[in-house]
């Protein structure tokens, strides 16, 4: 039985240390809930990261905390998430949401947009990828991101989902996030048909790269082909498919995409279960099913541990987009290995990036995918590592158990001797998963509420989905 005693919200059995479980839910059905004591202040402190660490004029949400940084938009769609579930929880009230949300929304809506190279937040409706937290205005030379402005209209359409009542304030943010997605020029972001561009620069134009599958911008492309004012047609959904790569991963059959982020960020807000578009009803599957088998092939790449990283096993893993120690090539039991800062780890039968170090979130954000797992890898992942892993805001963003060396300059973190590698701060694209997975585990909110909104369900359509709730009015 775990160490933690499980505070049972319904009847149902406590997971065991080994990942087992009693009263297992059906997979993709989340009618039934294990809680425990930890999972419930993980979810308070999470949330907590979004509600102190914000500006609370302007909304912006630093990229990372405590070192110093930047604004990413992307943290600011997540924390425009993370509010309801601070009102569902009783940890804000209602008012305090409100109005936070509708600083935030303001802040955007006038914030200035033009084609210069400083001085503006955006062009064509877009937002650069990091904002000054100081003017809100573009950081150095950054890219206008199609993804990240993508993943800020997700938090915006979330919010008017959620504050629906018939308040003055309250209908002053669904304008704002109506005019917000209005503005977006999806058919300008499409130099090359029918895909759309990764970004654009003032300086240079249009970046070279377009998005193509799979990979986490699902959710662009459905805002995209949802647009009421810049719709791009259902033959982009067609071009993004095609670039599917399906293959087999230690055992699990799926559309491979090596970091676990790209498996869980479209899911944050779409409710998948059910619904699967012409690629998915060839496969027999849904996109639920899809992100669980990527997440139960990289726990079976973790126990299995081919590159003996120190510390893999079926209850400690998580590959995806973090923090790392340091950009050096250092020996390990004789053998040089390549570790890096910042980079986006993964394994799958696409590709492997892998150094040893392994990001929290790309475990507890997968919950709603596999709880039998997930569960109690959380549990294990406190138990082991919890003393240099877990504080104010909850589990830091990375660690790394094999890499102890204490005599290389680090990018961020701290060498516990004998232990490993440790992250010293949070950052907000890693923060927001959590809080709104955990959510959706525990009731769906998220879910149950961006299955109203106009613009997705618009999207899902033309890019060719049926079944399950979208089918019904």
């Amino acid at each position: 039985m775990s160490l933690l005693v499980c505070l049972l919200l319904l009847p149902l059995g406590c997971f065991s240390g080994d990942g087992a479980a009693t009263g297992a839910a059906p997979r993709g059905r989340l009618d039934r809930v294990w809680w425990t004591p930890l999972l419930e202040d993980l979810h308070q402190r999470t949330f907590a990261f979004f509600w102190e660490r914000a500006d609370p004029t302007t909304g912006l949400v630093p990229d990372r905390w405590p070192t110093p940084s930047f604004s990413s938009i992307a943290a600011v769609g997540f924390a425009l998430t993370a509010y309801p579930v601070g009102v569902e929880r009783g940890w804000i009230s209602r008012q305090q949401a409100r109005e936070r949300t509708l600083r935030t929304l303001r802040f955007f809506a006038t914030a200035p947009q033009g084609p210069e190279a400083s001085g503006t937040a955006g062009y064509r409706g877009f937002f650069y990828h990091f904002l000054r937290m100081d003017t809100g205005t573009r950081f150095a030379d950054v890219e206008l991101s199609s993804v990240d402005t993508a993943l800020f209209l997700a938090g915006a359409r979330l919010a008017a989902r959620y504050f629906a009542a018939d308040h003055p304030e309250e209908a002053e943010i669904r304008q704002l996030a109506d005019h917000l997605t209005a503005q977006v020029d999806w058919q300008w972001m499409q130099p090359r048909p029918p895909r759309v561009a990764m970004g654009w620069k003032p300086e240079t134009g249009f970046l070279v790269a377009d998005w193509w599958g799979y990979n986490e911008a699902m959710v662009l492309y459905l805002l995209a082909l949802g647009s009421p004012t810049y719709p791009v047609g259902p033959e982009a959904w067609q071009a993004w498919v095609s670039s599917y790569r399906w293959g087999s991963f230690f055992g699990y059959e799926h559309v491979g995409f090596g970091p676990l982020f790209g498996h869980q960020y479209s899911h944050v807000w779409v409710d998948f279960r059910g619904l699967a578009d012409a690629y998915m009803r060839s496969k027999g599957i849904d996109y639920f099913e899809n992100s669980r088998r990527a997440v139960l092939a990289q726990r079976a790449y973790a126990a299995a541990n081919p590159a003996a990283w120190q510390g893999y096993s079926r209850n400690i893993w998580g590959l995806s987009a973090c923090d790392g120690p340091a950009d050096v090539t250092l020996p390990v039991h004789g053998q040089p290995r390549r570790f890096y800062t910042y980079a986006a780890r993964g394994a799958s039968h696409t590709e492997i990036l892998d150094d040893g170090t392994l990001c929290p979130t790309a475990v507890i954000s997968s919950i709603v995918f596999a709880p039998e797992v997930v569960i109690p890898a959380i549990e294990a992942m406190y138990r082991r590592y919890g003393a240099w892993l877990y504080g104010v805001y909850g589990f830091l963003d990375a660690y790394n158990p094999t890499f102890q060396f204490t005599d290389v300059p680090l990018g961020h973190g701290r060498v516990v001797p004998g232990v490993g590698w440790f992250d010293t701060d949070y950052l907000g694209i890693d923060q927001g998963p959590i809080v709104a997975m955990l959510e959706n585990y525990r009731s769906e909110l998220i879910w149950r509420l961006m299955r109203q909104d106009p613009v997705i369900r618009t999207g899902l359509v033309r890019a060719g989905f049926s079944g399950g709730w979208l089918d019904q009015p």
